[in-house]
C-alpha cells in the first residue's frame, strides 16, 4: 500500500484524535495559542505542508491568514476543503507530496508542518525543499515526535537537520496533556526557524 492509499484510509477517522480533529475548545485554544505565539502576524502566508483535514490550516485561517494546504491524500484534501467551507474561511487546499511540494518558490511567510517531516523518504533534502519556499525572512515551523511506538523523529535529529540546512533552531518542547488530549510519555515538540 502506499502512503496515499494508506492516508486514504485513515482519512475517515483522522479526526478522531484531540490533536488532529481540535474538536474539544480547550485544545484548540492551546494550538491556537501556540501557533499564534510563534508566527507572524496574520495576513502572513502559510503554507501547511501535509495538512491532512486541514484542521490546522483553517485555524489560522480563521485568524487572517492567507493559507495554502498540500496533502498526499485525495481523501484528505475532500475533507480538508469541507472544513474550510464549513468555516467560511478561503484555504487553497490542493493534491501534492510533501517530499517535492509543488508549490512556488519564495511565496511562504512560514512553511508549517506537522508530524510530516519524520516520514519523508529523505527528511534532510525535503528540508531543503521546504525552506526553498520561504520568503526571505520567512519561518520554518515544525511540530515533531519521537513517539512509544518507535516512529517519529528526535528533536535532536530534527535540530541537526534545521541547522545542517545553515538555519537557526529554536525547540520548544509540548508535553502538556492538553495538546494531545490526554497524557503522553514520547517526545513531542515544536521547532521554530527564523
Amino acid at each position: 500500500m502506499n502512503s496515499r492509499e494508506l492516508w486514504d484510509r485513515e482519512a475517515p477517522t483522522f479526526d478522531d484524535e484531540p490533536d488532529h480533529g481540535l474538536g474539544d475548545e480547550t485544545t484548540r485554544a492551546a494550538w491556537r495559542a501556540l501557533l499564534l505565539g510563534v508566527l507572524p502576524p496574520a495576513p502572513a502566508r502559510v503554507t501547511d505542508l501535509g495538512c491532512g483535514t486541514g484542521t490546522l490550516a483553517v485555524l489560522l485561517a480563521e485568524d487572517g491568514y492567507a493559507v495554502d494546504g498540500l496533502d498526499v491524500s485525495p481523501e484528505m484534501v475532500s475533507r480538508a476543503r469541507a472544513k474550510a467551507e464549513a468555516a467560511d474561511v478561503a484555504v487553497d487546499v490542493r493534491v501534492g507530496d510533501a517530499n517535492r511540494p509543488d508549490l512556488d518558490p519564495a511565496a511562504y511567510d512560514v512553511v508549517l508542518s506537522r508530524h510530516v517531516l519524520w516520514a519523508m523518504d529523505d527528511p534532510a533534502a525535503a528540508l531543503q525543499r521546504w525552506l526553498g519556499l520561504l520568503a526571505p525572512g520567512g519561518s520554518l515551523v515544525l511540530v515533531e515526535g519521537s513517539w512509544s511506538t518507535g516512529a517519529g523523529i528526535t528533536a535532536e535529529e530534527a535540530v541537526g537537520l534545521v541547522r545542517g540546512a545553515g538555519r537557526e533552531a529554536e525547540l520548544r518542547r509540548l508535553p502538556e496533556a492538553v495538546y494531545w488530549g490526554k497524557e503522553i510519555s514520547d517526545d513531542r515538540y515544536l521547532l521554530l526557524s527564523r
